[in-house]
């Protein structure tokens, strides 16, 4: 029997997740593990449909810098402050090197599956794996460090599934801006699209590859918002009405994409949640509800979905892992969404997007 509402989820970081000793102890997709955020039994459990599988290639960490973390601090008088300056750029040789690699892993667990987990290039088969019941998965790049400037390496990546594309993470490149992890603070920080990024926009709509507006800044939001003539889509981003983060969406942007049919996922980082900004584990789930509240009541139901963020930020604490994602849709029944609803924010206006985005 199949999931009435399976969950397409608009990005995690798995495979940085699994890939790296590090960060995924060791872990496999393929037996339930209590670490990380993500395996085939967790994602079973949770009726996770499947999602953007992010290649997110990080800065490397130097000898000096071994023993530097991002703390945030604790609040004082009950408020919260904090800076952390963008990471500095990094070279295309070393992101193209683990981008390879971490593609290379996807490739691998879609053969080792049998036949439980599939690579989707359609809108096609997205939908016909969301109704059968195997767990679809879409080749993005967080941040394009890997593409080249004569953008090769991009028409080599979208043969090999690449779908969706967000120009940067929080760290500049030769295409754009990214935003800094600060609050409170906007999301208005430096240039826009380079000369090259907009290159890049452009080849985008050619290939059919989506636009990614996450972790790009305002001015480079509304650069893409100029160029593109496909629908503006956020894959894991909140309302900054809410929650004063440069990461989260302003009212204006919010509108811009309503008004090119597109979409926003919502992301579960607690960071992005809360209105005071803390980061802190005791934030629940109903934060997730309470951003999805405002965006559908701004630019309606049919342009909203889930971006978890899984296995590449803090969860709340009650929806700790993929197996909990029952709990959240549950929640949203409560707050008054019925059926028809759910389906729409749960699978069926990614599909819409991705209809009209894809070639």
């Amino acid at each position: 029997m199949t999931n009435e509402f399976p969950i397409f989820d608009g990005h995690n970081d798995t495979l940085l997740n699994l890939i790296s000793k590090k960060r995924g102890h060791g872990r496999t997709f393929f037996e339930r593990s209590e670490l990380g955020h993500i395996d085939l039994p967790r994602a079973r459990e949770g009726g996770f449909g499947g999602g953007f599988f992010a290649i997110f290639v990080p800065n490397k960490k130097k000898k000096k810098d071994k023993k530097k973390k991002w703390e945030f601090p604790a609040p004082k008088k009950g408020k919260v402050s904090y800076k952390f300056p963008l990471p500095p750029p990094i070279k295309h040789r070393y992101a193209l090197r683990q981008a390879t690699s971490m593609a290379a892993l996807l490739y691998k667990l879609e053969g080792e599956a049998n036949g439980a987990f599939k690579m989707v290039r359609t809108a096609d088969q997205l939908a016909a794996c969301l109704q059968d019941g195997t767990i679809a998965a879409i080749l993005h790049f967080e941040g394009a460090e890997p593409v080249d400037k004569d953008l090769d390496s991009l028409h080599i990546f979208y043969g090999a599934g690449l779908r969706s594309l967000g120009p940067v993470w929080s760290r500049p490149n030769k295409f754009a801006t990214g935003v800094p992890f600060n609050f409170p603070d906007s999301p208005d920080i430096g240039p826009g699209l380079t000369d090259l990024g907009t290159t890049l926009v452009k080849e985008c709509n050619h290939l059919g590859i989506m636009v990614d507006l996450s972790h790009l800044n305002e001015k480079g939001f509304w650069d893409v918002a100029k160029l593109s003539n496909a629908p503006l889509v956020a894959t894991h981003s909140n309302a900054h009405a809410l929650c004063p983060s440069p990461r989260n969406l302003t009212d204006k942007q919010l509108d811009a994409i309503k008004e090119t049919d597109g979409l926003v996922g919502i992301n579960f980082h607690i960071g992005f949640l809360r209105e005071d900004g803390n980061v802190m584990k005791e934030t629940s789930y109903t934060e997730i509800v309470r951003h999805l509240d405002y965006i559908a009541n701004r630019i309606g139901i049919d342009k909203v979905g889930l971006g978890s963020d899984f296995d590449g930020a803090s969860m709340p604490h009650d929806l700790p892992d993929v197996s909990h994602l029952p709990k959240l849709l549950n929640a949203l029944r409560e707050s008054g969404y019925d059926d028809e609803a759910l389906k729409k924010i749960t699978h069926q206006n990614w599909v819409r997007v991705l209809r009209k985005t894809w070639k």
